[in-house]
């Protein structure tokens, strides 16, 4: 009798998490609750989280500028960033739908804000700028695909696709306008090895009680979608379209993208406004990549595998223009470099998440998702390797090898372009 009432027991507390699950998301769509709707408050959450992420862009001047750090130095901080991401995104991916979104997101939150706290020692202390990015990282990469999926969830009202944008939104405007403040204000007023980092404390902590008590959509203990198999990831991403088409063109996804923001301003500006010029280009060259991606999206609908090959086309283009840009260290040509980098960063994501959505069955998708992304942070080893290579290449002629070397996956794409993966 003990053990049929534990079994009874267990039962209906599922079912009342069930029932709260449920008046969650109705308060989600309904927004009934007092304050910002529910997605608002965790669309704040990642815009902030993604502000914390690069604002180190235009600092990477600063700390060049005042205390003399070399570039390999400062390029391999720049680094620690993908190296506390990867692994933390995997393993937020897999933990998301057992635990909850909520879960692990308020930690996120907390780990942002002591981040910044450490990169505020960092005026005192260089070591302190490498732990300072790691833990960025490492926020970064729990909050993606809880976050992500938070929002989705809570937009179930919205019509279809709403909340994979939302979502997209908010991380790109806080990546965007990261760098954007952080510069303006290392630029323009006292303590810029210290102020930057304080202004998004203060972000954190007007969007952290937000987003706190945002309602939770999952129930813990249980897989949402019936939870991601581990079979089903190593089958998708060992599928051959998966190897020859997503695999060699990830990694150019952020190679373009940090190219243009952190490596070439520190090529080309010097003195006067540098500071709120290089927070400006990496405003530019995300917010380009925002830009283009509905279009892109049409046109990957329209024609399968067209988005990717244009994208390593217009990677090519933007890559050897950065080559021109650094040879002439010519400041006007920042802004179209900055512009084609974007464009080329923004056209490579939607066609890589594209293939993937494509190759993975739903309950799979984070987990592919999470490897995915784990590639193309791999291109946030760029700076290092541009900075670390220049006793035998000058950056111009590292861009041109580079634009050579994305050009070489072309015979790769041509040949399952248009071909759609078996779900």
């Amino acid at each position: 009798m003990r053990a049929r009432r534990t079994g009874t027991e267990r039962t209906g507390t599922e079912r009342q998490r069930e029932r709260e699950r449920e008046r969650a998301l109705a308060v989600g769509a309904g927004g009934r609750a007092p304050g910002p709707r529910p997605w608002v408050r965790v669309a704040l959450a990642m815009f902030a989280v993604g502000w914390g992420a690069n604002q180190f862009s235009p600092m990477l001047l600063v700390y060049h500028e005042q205390r003399r750090l070399s570039q390999v130095v400062l390029a391999a901080m720049f680094g620690c960033y993908a190296l506390g991401l990867i692994p933390a995104l995997l393993v937020a991916a897999a933990l998301s739908d057992r635990m909850g979104r909520r879960r692990l997101m308020r930690p996120v939150l907390i780990l942002s804000t002591v981040a910044s706290l450490v990169l505020v020692a960092g005026a005192v202390a260089t070591p302190a700028l490498f732990a300072g990015r790691l833990l960025a990282g490492v926020a970064s990469g729990t909050a993606f695909a809880p976050g992500s999926a938070w929002v989705k969830e809570l937009s179930a009202d919205a019509p279809g696709g709403s909340g994979a944008r939302r979502a997209t939104v908010a991380l790109s405007a806080g990546f965007g306008g990261g760098p954007l403040v952080a510069g303006a204000v290392a630029q323009w007023l006292p303590y810029p090895q210290v102020l930057p980092y304080l202004v998004h404390i203060a972000v954190m902590l007007v969007v952290a009680p937000l987003a706190w008590r945002a309602p939770e959509t999952v129930t813990p203990g249980r897989r949402a979608g019936g939870g991601p198999g581990r079979g089903g990831v190593r089958a998708a991403v060992a599928h051959p379209v998966f190897l020859r088409t997503v695999v060699p063109t990830a990694p150019w996804v952020f190679a373009t993208a940090t190219v243009g923001f952190a490596v070439l301003p520190g090529l080309v500006i010097r003195g006067g406004d540098g500071l709120v010029l290089s927070g400006a280009t990496a405003g530019l060259v995300l917010g380009t990549g925002v830009l283009v991606q509905p279009l892109a999206r049409r046109v990957e609908r329209w024609r399968a595998g067209a988005v990717l090959v244009a994208g390593v086309l217009v990677a090519a283009a933007g890559l050897l223009l950065a080559a021109v840009t650094a040879a002439t260290a010519e400041p006007t040509l920042l802004i179209p470099a900055a512009v084609v980098l974007g464009a080329a960063y923004g056209l490579l994501l939607v066609a890589g998440l594209g293939r993937v959505q494509a190759l993975a069955p739903p309950e799979d998708l984070a987990g592919v998702t999470a490897v995915f992304y784990c590639l193309i942070y791999l291109g946030f080893a760029a700076p290092y390797v541009v900075a670390a290579a220049g006793a035998l290449l000058s950056p111009a002629a590292l861009f041109c090898v580079a634009a050579g070397a994305v050009t070489a996956t072309l015979p790769l794409l041509l040949g399952t372009g248009g071909v759609r993966a078996p779900r």
